[in-house]
């Protein structure tokens, strides 16, 4: 185990209909907060974090394409 994968090579991981799910959520999530206006710092860095969290589940699903 390592701090980028940490679960065992014996473990199947999600299916990939979970990690689309995951996907459509924060992608909707990201959607539902978007606004012209300046966002607070709280709400920029949740967003940070969605996206990071995005990108990580684009590539997760990559890995099974």
């Amino acid at each position: 185990m390592n701090a980028h994968n940490p679960t065992s090579g014996n473990t199947t991981g999600l299916p990939g209909e979970t990690l689309s799910e995951i996907h459509d959520c924060l992608t909707l999530a990201l959607d539902a907060t978007e606004r012209r206006s300046g966002y607070t710092r709280t709400e920029r860095e949740a967003r940070s974090y969605m996206r990071t969290a995005l990108r990580r589940t684009c590539k997760l699903m990559e890995g099974r394409a």
